[in-house]
């Protein structure tokens, strides 16, 4: 099922031209987007805004040097 969208303040223009469009194809629907607000919520107060935490999900690289490779000389010190 595929949906068309009609933005609510153009629904009145579109919504029916649409439908008519649409009328033989049996896998669309045209609808009005019935959403009045942002679906994110407000920051909770005392967070600064401007500011997001960032996270880095990579793996963490091991602390120290690694070991010579097979043939090949130690690192002077």
């Amino acid at each position: 099922m595929y949906y068309s969208v009609v933005p609510r303040e153009l629904e009145t223009q579109l919504l029916e031209p649409l439908r008519a469009h649409y009328a033989g194809e049996g896998d669309i629907e045209v609808i009005v987007d019935r959403r009045r607000s942002q679906r994110r919520s407000r920051p909770v107060r005392g967070l600064d805004e401007d500011k997001r935490v960032l996270r880095d999900r990579r793996r963490r690289r091991i602390a120290g040097e690694l070991p010579p490779l097979f043939g090949e000389r130690p690192a002077a010190a």
